[in-house]
């Protein structure tokens, strides 16, 4: 047996829901740190400097988010190939 549930609400309204921190506040100053220091960019090796400097836990963070980013494809990959057609 199969449920999908669809729940229709905006990204705030699901924090509140899961009981998440509003980090809007912290968000919107991260991008105008952001913001400033592109300003003053002017060479893609410049720009990568920034983007190190700024990024929570430096390049560590970086590789870490990759790295959920590259399981999370790979675990839905899995799973779709593991689906067989069912005859129900």
């Amino acid at each position: 047996m199969k449920i999908n549930v669809e729940v229709d609400c905006t990204p705030e309204e699901a924090r509140s829901f899961l009981g998440l921190p509003d980090v809007s506040e912290a968000n919107s100053m991260y991008v105008q740190n952001i913001t400033k220091a592109m300003q003053g960019v002017s060479s893609p090796d410049q720009l990568q400097q920034y983007a190190q400097a700024l990024a929570p836990m430096g390049q560590m963070g970086l590789k870490m988010f990759q790295n959920f980013v590259e399981g999370g494809l790979r675990g839905g990959a899995a799973s779709s190939s593991s689906k067989k057609p069912s005859g129900d």
